[in-house]
Order: structure tokens, then C-alpha cells, then sequence
């Protein structure tokens, strides 16, 4: 697995969703971290909002950022743990095309490595709807450190080898 550097980069346009009943713009440390990792690696991060733990709310905000086409991928912070108001992956279920098991089970399995058992505790998920990637990662520093640095960075950068989720955008919306 290695980047190929005579391939292009292609920069990919991200909106980033904090999902937290009591998170704000001002003290949003794992939107922080995500928003800078995104930054680092060249992409473009086009939008950037916090929602409170509700079905409602997050789709609001999924729905309009799927049907902006400035938007390829969404990645959201929160919500995925098992306590009641944790729904993110709920709310991502009502509207997935394809799901996309392979993130969750990769996140946890390298999760283990950093927190141990406690991965159990973990919803991460993501999919594919209406040609737009959506990727859920729990709301800790770590989690997204780990889901950034160890998954996305890879799978989000058009160089990346043998295979990556940028050389699909085209392809997504086949029928």
C-alpha cells in the first residue's frame, strides 16, 4: 500500500458535522482536529456545523449537504456510542443507498489497538447515498485522530494504491 506520485491528487471537497447536545463552534475539539487533518492533507473542507444529538436534525443536515454538489463527502463526530441520545448511526441508516461495513469493522479492529476493549462501545459506520460518502466517527480526539490518520487520509487520496474511494466518485451514481 503506498501512495504512487505519478498519479494527480485530486482534492476532495468535505463537510464536517459535530454531533453533540452540548458542543459549540468555540470548544469543538474533535471538529477541530478533523478540520485541520482535512486541511493538512490538501483537501477542501466546504462546510463545517454542529447538531444536536436528534434523527431530525443530523438528516437536515445530511440531506442538504448531499444534494450540494460542492459536497463529496461528509464526515461526522459524535453520536455513534450506545448511550440513548447517541442516534448518529440511526440517522445515517434511514438514508443510506450502500452501507459501507468494511469502515466500521477497520475502525474498531484499529481502535483496539489504542483504547482496547472499549472499542466495543463504537458505532462508526459509513455509506454511500445518492453518490455523496458519509462517514460516522465517534466524538473523541482520539477516535478521529485514528479514523483520519489510519483510514481516510488513504482511502481519500487519489494517489493512494492499489484502490481508493476518490477513483469511484465518478462511478457512484451507475445504475
Amino acid at each position: 500500500m503506498a501512495i504512487d506520485e505519478d498519479r494527480p491528487f485530486l482534492p476532495v471537497n468535505i463537510a464536517v458535522l459535530t454531533v453533540s447536545d452540548t458542543r459549540t463552534l468555540a470548544d469543538d475539539r474533535s471538529g477541530d482536529t478533523l478540520v485541520a487533518r482535512i486541511a493538512d492533507a490538501g483537501h477542501v473542507v466546504k462546510a463545517r456545523e454542529i447538531s444536536i444529538d436528534s434523527v431530525e436534525a443530523i438528516l437536515a443536515h445530511l440531506h442538504r449537504w448531499i444534494d450540494d454538489p460542492e459536497i463529496d463527502v461528509i464526515i461526522t463526530t459524535g453520536g455513534t456510542g450506545v448511550t440513548g441520545r447517541d442516534v448518529t448511526p440511526e440517522a445515517i441508516e434511514t438514508i443510506q443507498d450502500k452501507p459501507i461495513p468494511g469502515f466500521g469493522e477497520l475502525f474498531r479492529w484499529l481502535s483496539f489497538q489504542t483504547i482496547g476493549t472499549s472499542t466495543i462501545q463504537s458505532r462508526a459506520c459509513a455509506c454511500v447515498t445518492r453518490g455523496t460518502y458519509i462517514f460516522a466517527l465517534p466524538g473523541s480526539t482520539g477516535a478521529v485522530k485514528d479514523g483520519w490518520d489510519q483510514i481516510l487520509v488513504h482511502q481519500l487520496d487519489s494517489r493512494f494504491r492499489p484502490c481508493n474511494f476518490v477513483e469511484l466518485m465518478p462511478r457512484l451514481m451507475e445504475r
